[in-house]
């Protein structure tokens, strides 16, 4: 069920303390961990702790939520010391999300050209 941890998904792995990540924040609301596959020198995932498959569920379910998301990515950045930054939210195989959890990512420490991909 939407909003409910799934046995099958890693993020609710890590989420429950059952998978370990690099944590660098936490709130009651969200977690946020080092990538394990960087694509830039600061590359940090800011995760809901309730379970959606990706951020457009995330918003259209429980929008204060995918509000805590945004606003831990942006202190992510500030915690990074990033002077400037990209924050992503992947939705669909073709966009590259490859983990049906909602999640942003943090990327920085580099030149971060356009178009991204």
């Amino acid at each position: 069920m939407a909003g409910e941890p799934q046995d099958d998904c890693l993020f609710c792995k890590i989420v429950a303390g059952q998978t370990p990540a690099t944590i660098v924040r936490e709130t009651d609301t969200t977690v946020a961990f080092r990538d394990i596959n960087p694509q830039a020198p600061t590359h940090v995932l800011v995760i809901p702790k309730v379970h959606y498959k990706d951020a457009a569920a995330l918003a259209a379910a429980v929008p204060e939520v995918a509000a805590d998301v945004l606003r831990e990515a942006q202190a992510v950045a500030d915690q990074e010391q990033l002077e400037s930054h990209r924050i992503v939210f992947n939705t669909g195989s073709g966009a590259g999300q490859t983990v049906w959890h909602a999640h942003a990512h943090v990327l920085g420490g580099r030149g971060l050209h356009w178009p991204p991909g």
